[in-house]
């Protein structure tokens, strides 16, 4: 029986495909994105996460962590995440919530009850679950288990991926999936390793491959100032999706809703006070890609 790790079940989402559906956010990413709006996604380990405004100083983690790795001052708790093994005794200690666990094990069976709690919502509105990370594919044993229950129970599956796995991993999930929503960050690989840690060859060559066996791929891009927001990268990206017989381009708007995570884990968030394009910005860059493309069947499309 194999075991997974997810860091999040969103219930009533409704940008992540068909209807009301669940997001079930896998934990571990082989991308770095620098704008990533969920860094706890990064790792597939357990991790904890300090939030100072529920901390009343009292000490008890710093007790309890056996290699003292928590230094408490009156304003302020430190932990050096650099030696910490994540045994979390000091999230078990912490009687205000200040130090949380973040991500869980799951077995198939029991994320499947998670997700069956919705079920009214799906039957009603056409919806179904996504599952989102991270990566889920790095986990891919658990969600083809996870999959085969879900289609027993004949509810909706989507998938948000990368695309930075192998090949055959996509192939071995695919027949189970009723949506891809597939990740390009930018169409230049060299940029691309700049912003997200990694090249994108994988990427667009398992597009490729995928659209020959799944009718229904969803690309999507996040439109990041100064970082892909530009007219050649967003019209050659939307030139190779019709490369690939895709008709569907979606553009999200970066937002920096997740900066404060990456201070709660200990780590920095290098965007600063970036701002978030104007829908005014969204509207011009998504007419110009479907003016740039001039078919009607394809439609880029703004995903608040």
């Amino acid at each position: 029986m194999n075991q997974g790790v997810v860091f999040n079940i969103q219930r009533l989402s409704i940008h992540d495909g068909p209807g009301i559906r669940s997001t079930v956010f896998f934990k571990g990413c082989p991308l770095s994105c620098v704008w990533c709006s969920n860094p706890e996604s990064k790792r597939m380990q357990l991790q904890n996460a300090y939030f100072c405004n529920r901390c009343i100083h009292c000490r008890a983690c710093s007790d309890a962590c056996v290699n003292k790795l928590i230094t408490i001052d009156e304003n302020n708790l430190t932990v050096d995440y650099s030696k910490c093994k994540m045994c979390l005794s000091c999230v078990d200690t912490c009687c205000t919530g200040a130090l949380r666990q973040i991500g869980k094990q799951y077995t198939a069976e029991e994320l499947m009850k998670e997700i069956m709690k919705d079920e009214p919502f799906y039957r009603r509105s056409g919806g179904g679950v996504t599952f989102s990370g991270g990566e889920p594919l790095i986990q891919l044993d658990f969600l083809i288990e996870v999959s085969e229950l879900c289609r027993a129970k004949d509810v909706n599956i989507a998938i948000e991926t990368t695309g930075h796995v192998d090949p055959k991993s996509l192939e071995r999930v695919a027949g189970y999936l009723d949506l891809v929503y597939y990740d390009i960050k930018h169409i230049d690989s060299a940029k691309h390793k700049e912003l997200t840690g990694v090249g994108n060859e994988t990427i667009l060559s398992n597009l490729r491959m995928l659209s020959r066996i799944h009718n229904n791929i969803i690309v999507r891009t996040p439109i990041v100032p100064g970082c892909n927001d530009d007219a050649h990268n967003l019209c050659a990206t939307a030139d190779f999706c019709v490369e690939c017989g895709i008709d569907r381009f979606e553009m999200l708007p970066y937002h920096n809703l997740g900066s404060k995570k990456y201070e709660q884990i200990g780590e920095s968030y290098t965007l600063g006070d970036l701002e978030a394009p104007s829908r005014e910005t969204m509207e011009r860059l998504c007419n110009m890609v479907n003016e740039h493309i001039g078919d009607p069947e394809f439609k880029c499309e703004i995903v608040d």
